[in-house]
C-alpha cells in the first residue's frame, strides 16, 4: 500500500497548492523567493514540506489583501530570516499609510462641505480673464497649476495657457477652498476626486466607495496580522524545524 506523505507530517508541493487554488510552480516560486522557509529534499531530490510551510503560505496569502503582494512578501522574507523587528516595521508602515489615507478622506469630506454649486462653464478663457474673474493674480493660477490643481492646455501656436470649462470649474473650486482656509496639499486629493468622478455631484457615491475600500483594507490588515501571529506563535508540528521565534 502506498503511504500518504501527509500521514507522516510531510507535504508535497501539490498538497500545499491544492488548498489555496495555486499551482505547484507558484509554491516553488514562493519558496525560492523566501516567502516560505526552505524545504528539505528527499534522497531523490524531491521537495518535502511540513505544516510549518503550510502555516507560512496561509500567513502570506492572508497578508496580501491588506499589504499588497510586494510588502507581504517582504514581511514573510523578514520573518523567515528571523528579522522580526523588520517585519513589524513593515506592518507598522502599512497601518500608517491606512491612517494617512483616512485623514485624506476626512479632509476631502470637510472640503466638500464647504463647496457651493459651480455653474456649468462654456467656452475657453485665458489666464488674465480668469484671474480677474476670481480676483486673484495670474501668478496664483500658475502656482495652482504647478501644484496640479488646474491643468490648462497650451495653445500650439502661441504657447498661451487655455482654460477649458473643466479647468475653470477646477479653478473655481480651488478658489472656494482656499478662501475656506484649506491648504493646497489638502485641496489636491479633492480635485483629483472631482476629476475622476466627472464633477462634484457624483462624489457622494465615490466617497462611499472610498470609505468601503478603507474599511476593507483595515479588516484585511487584521486578518493578515492574525494569520502571521499564528505562524509566529504556533509550536512546531512533527517534522518541522525550529519554531520561527525560537532563539539560537
Amino acid at each position: 500500500m502506498k503511504r500518504n506523505p501527509q500521514s507522516s507530517g510531510r507535504l508535497r508541493p501539490v498538497d500545499l497548492a491544492r488548498g489555496h487554488g495555486l499551482s505547484t510552480q507558484a509554491v516553488r516560486n514562493y519558496e525560492a523567493a523566501g516567502i516560505l522557509p526552505a524545504a528539505e529534499r528527499s534522497a531523490h531530490g524531491y521537495r518535502t514540506y511540513t505544516q510549518r510551510h503550510a502555516r507560512a503560505l496561509h500567513a502570506f496569502l492572508a497578508l496580501v489583501p491588506g499589504h499588497g503582494h510586494r510588502t507581504a512578501a517582504a514581511i514573510m522574507q523578514a520573518v523567515n530570516r528571523e528579522a522580526i523587528e523588520d517585519a513589524l516595521r513593515l506592518i507598522d508602515d502599512s497601518h500608517a499609510q491606512l491612517l494617512d489615507d483616512r485623514r485624506t478622506l476626512q479632509a476631502v469630506e470637510a472640503a466638500l462641505r464647504d463647496l457651493r454649486p459651480v455653474p456649468e462653464e462654456r467656452g475657453d478663457t485665458f489666464v488674465g480673464p480668469l484671474a480677474r474673474r476670481l480676483g486673484i493674480r495670474p501668478a496664483t493660477l500658475r502656482t495652482w497649476e504647478r501644484a496640479g490643481l488646474v491643468q490648462p492646455r497650451r495653445d500650439p501656436r502661441t504657447g498661451y495657457r487655455v482654460y477649458g470649462p473643466v479647468d475653470v470649474r477646477d479653478a473655481l473650486l480651488v478658489h472656494q477652498l482656499r478662501r475656506g482656509g484649506h491648504l493646497l496639499e489638502q485641496i489636491a486629493p479633492l480635485i483629483a476626486q472631482v476629476r475622476s468622478a466627472g464633477g462634484v455631484a457624483p462624489l457622494e457615491s465615490t466617497l462611499r466607495d472610498w470609505h468601503a475600500r478603507l474599511s476593507a483594507r483595515g479588516r484585511a490588515l487584521l486578518t493578515g496580522a492574525a494569520a502571521l501571529d499564528a505562524y509566529l506563535g504556533s509550536p512546531p508540528a512533527p517534522g518541522d524545524g525550529p519554531s520561527v521565534c525560537a532563539t539560537a
